[in-house]
């Protein structure tokens, strides 16, 4: 995914889970190294997120944020696991320095196993300032068993190219 990226001059931020960094540290680091960002997306990705209290929240924010830097990143911005908040997330993510972003354009790759209704929903209509969500790794496979955004990703940055649009990361676009 990265030498897809590098090959279109593509930037792109990636919300990681913070154990999963943990784990695969020298991803996060060569992520950071090719000049994309890394961004929190909690730090173990629980189901009940939404149902955790500010202390439950906070946890899981400063694991992410730790991991993050760990890699020599830093993130400022938060993706709430399956997007699901609640009241108590804002003071947290003031807190930490986050701000809370979703996504303009969703594939809906992790509940369609077909590339080209996954494209078709992110390149349709696409215009400047738009946010794409595509999964990596595991979560998105297609019927063949292969990694979905490897298929997706190529089409869907020809069609930003051919588009006159730059995909830059979070940072750039955002501030």
């Amino acid at each position: 995914m990265l030498d897809i990226l590098d090959g279109f001059g593509a930037r792109a931020s990636f919300f990681v889970v913070g154990r999963r960094l943990e784990r695969h540290m020298d991803l996060g680091c060569e992520i950071l190294r090719r000049g994309h960002t890394l961004e929190s997306h909690s730090h173990t990705y629980r189901s009940d997120f939404a149902l955790l209290g500010p202390a439950g929240m906070r946890c899981e924010i400063q694991g992410a944020q730790q991991a993050i830097a760990a890699a020599g990143g830093e993130a400022r911005y938060f993706r709430a696991p399956a997007a699901v908040r609640n009241p108590f997330l804002e003071g947290q993510l003031r807190r930490q320095g986050l701000e809370l972003v979703s996504w303009t354009r969703r594939g809906f790759d992790t509940a369609s196993r077909n590339p080209e209704r996954v494209h078709a929903r992110l390149a349709r209509d696409l215009g400047a300032g738009d946010i794409l969500l595509l999964h990596d790794g595991h979560a998105a496979r297609t019927a063949a068993g292969r990694t979905l955004v490897l298929e997706v990703l190529p089409r869907l940055l020809a069609v930003v190219r051919d588009g006159g649009l730059t995909p830059v990361d979070l940072h750039t676009e955002l501030g």
